[in-house]
């Protein structure tokens, strides 16, 4: 497998796009991102990647052009050393353009303004994220080998990394140089702005429901105030423990995402199982409803609305709750579809979603589960092996 897209799959996409942007109002849309940019030409760039309403496409490269050309299949690229550049091929005036609002800062906007007119700035980035929300059976080979290699990890090799005494900053130290020793593409990557997370979210006991920055149900102590990242360098892993390990995993930029939680040298209180259990039976119970046609915010109102009475408090977070279920994987961690409400749009086949429920316990740590499934008819497939039980670490 190797993991490069061929010049048919990337000529798909394109065609895909350009259906997508014929439902809106547009005479140019420039493609700045370097993760949608690497969807639509195969290779990770600084650059610009225009595309005018009649179909012509330039990928627009400034470093590095000799590499792009390597890489690449497509016969759209181009050397740009500024904007200006660009002026011979797509004219002065762009007119209706789409960006990506969310990713494009305003310094940059103003330097196109420089040498171009634009009657109007309009979002594109819904739309690209609706077009990478569908996988390719390609894109699928991937993320199956992602979720193979994942479920390898947290299964079968962080069991073996845990050892009394160890810190936070020691697992997970020791996790990513297992990641990477497996197969694991060294990165984790969010669309979320000024979102950071190495590997993912790892913590012993009551630091698993700690407050953090970042927008999921578990939490992290983190470094300190100014890292509140991969862990704690003075919590130590004692007997009777929880170890809540949350971690993003990628092969040839594709990711799934998973979680697993461990008890070190003792089984965990009655009422933990149950909590944690009762996270698996509604992965179990969302996973059955991933059906094309299904809407996300109706899976999420009718979970909600028959929860099992032992996850009444502090579900999905510990003293602030997110409010999803589930959320789309693919060349980021964070993608479309989110299992919640306002998502009324249909699941498409072989759209890939991470469910994710898990529960706080009050002075213990944040139990539950998540796995990567695609939409089928007959339901979600899973890629990550499925909730387990909590693992017992003799």
């Amino acid at each position: 497998m190797t993991g490069i897209p061929s010049k048919q799959e990337l000529l798909r996409r394109t065609e895909r796009l350009f259906k997508l942007l014929g439902r809106h109002e547009f005479d140019t849309a420039l493609i700045i991102g370097k993760i949608n940019q690497y969807y639509l030409t195969g290779t990770l760039q600084d650059g610009v990647l225009a595309l005018k309403k009649n179909g012509d496409i330039s990928f627009f490269v400034r470093k590095s052009y000799e590499r792009a050309r390597l890489e690449s299949p497509m016969d759209f690229l181009r050397p740009m050393s500024g904007y200006r550049d660009m002026l011979g091929f797509l004219g002065a005036n762009l007119g209706i353009t789409l960006m990506e609002t969310n990713l494009v800062p305003l310094i940059a906007i103003n330097r196109l303004k420089k040498y171009f007119d634009i009657e109007r700035i309009n979002p594109l980035e819904r739309i690209l994220s609706e077009l990478r929300a569908v996988k390719s059976e390609f894109e699928l080979e991937l993320m199956r080998e992602s979720g193979r290699q994942h479920k390898v990890l947290l299964e079968e090799i962080v069991p073996g990394l845990l050892r009394e005494g160890m810190s936070e900053v020691d697992l997970l130290a020791g996790i990513f140089e297992k990641m990477l020793k497996l197969g694991h593409h060294g990165v984790s990557r969010f669309s979320m702005f000024q979102m950071e997370m190495p590997v993912g979210q790892i913590g012993f006991g009551e630091n698993s429901i700690y407050p953090t920055n970042f927008d999921g149900p578990g939490g992290m102590l983190g470094m300190c105030p100014a890292v509140p990242l991969i862990g704690s360098r003075s919590r130590t892993l004692k007997p009777g423990d929880l170890v809540f390990v949350d971690a993003g995993y990628g092969y040839m930029g594709y990711h799934t995402d998973k979680t697993q939680v461990y008890s070190f040298k003792s089984a965990p209180a009655p009422e933990v199982i149950e909590i944690h259990r009762a996270c698996m039976g509604i992965q179990r119970k969302i996973a059955e409803r991933l059906v094309p046609g299904a809407v996300p915010s109706e899976i999420y109102n009718n979970i909600y609305a028959s929860l099992p009475e032992c996850l009444s408090r502090h579900f999905m977070g510990y003293s602030e709750s997110v409010k999803f279920l589930g959320h789309g994987v693919g060349l980021e961690i964070d993608e479309l579809p989110v299992i919640a409400k306002g998502f009324d749009k249909p699941l498409e086949e072989n759209t890939a979603v991470a469910l994710e429920p898990k529960c706080g316990v009050s002075g213990v740590g944040t139990v539950g589960v998540e796995d990567t499934y695609i939409v089928k008819p007959g339901g979600g497939i899973c890629l990550t092996g499925g909730g387990r039980d909590i693992l017992v670490v003799a």
